[in-house]
């Protein structure tokens, strides 16, 4: 593991430039290279995530162009099936999660976010595209736990209110994470729909659900209540 650690810069920039130029074949041995010590679970944490934040900021910043994000989180959501299965431990042991589109029909960004987290070492439920009543009773028969949802237009957006409404009623206490282009024209609109947090990244959506898991698995008293939504 410290060996792992102390080559750690050297194997993220080797896999950021292999996912830029879409290289497969060098981010499989990158990613399923016997690292001594470090297991599947550390090297997800410590090389894949980082560099899809890698990408990620890049992108905000013009460097890369979105197909280079989408394609990115694809081959590490693929690769990271390799090296850390759905049947893992550490991803039976998560809440249950999921994504949908919300009476929308933007599927870039939710494929984008969906790819991120997976490849992140989240296992997550993609819903596709629903209707605020079928989601609602979607993500209450299964018991969802988190649940992300991606929008691009306005009246999208504010069905989230709807939707929380609806699961308050069934008893559901999901925890609601939005993102898309109406939540980052209004910073105040997530909380006015009744979401728990707006993630405006792919990445600053892995955070976000990584504080949740957090707040989940720690008493109230010890962890409070994230401010960082």
């Amino acid at each position: 593991m410290d060996h792992f650690l102390h080559d750690l810069k050297s194997h993220q920039e080797k896999l950021l430039n292999a996912l830029l130029q879409v290289d497969r074949l060098t981010a499989k041995e990158i990613l399923t290279y016997p690292y001594p010590g470090a297991s599947a679970l550390q090297v997800v944490e410590n090389l894949v995530v980082p560099v899809l934040e890698q990408v990620g900021l890049g992108w905000e910043k013009g460097s890369y162009s979105l197909s280079q994000v989408y394609m990115s989180g694809r081959i590490c959501e693929e690769l990271v099936d390799l090296i850390l299965p759905p049947s893992h431990t550490s991803r039976l042991s998560q809440p249950k999660m999921a994504i949908a589109t919300l009476e929308d029909y933007h599927v870039l960004g939710k494929r984008i976010v969906y790819s991120t987290l997976r490849a992140s070492g989240f296992e997550i439920e993609n819903y596709g595209q629903m209707t605020t009543e079928e989601l609602a009773e979607r993500a209450t028969s299964d018991q969802t736990q988190i649940l992300l949802i991606s929008v691009l237009m306005l009246p999208s957006a504010l069905r989230v209110k709807a939707l929380r409404d609806q699961l308050r009623k069934k008893g559901s206490r999901v925890k609601i994470v939005v993102g898309g282009a109406p939540f980052r024209f209004d910073p105040l609109l997530w909380r006015e729909v009744g979401a728990d947090a707006f993630g405006e990244t792919a990445s600053e959506a892995v955070h976000l659900v990584h504080t949740i898991i957090q707040e989940m698995q720690c008493p109230p008293q010890l962890l409070p209540l994230s401010n960082a939504y």
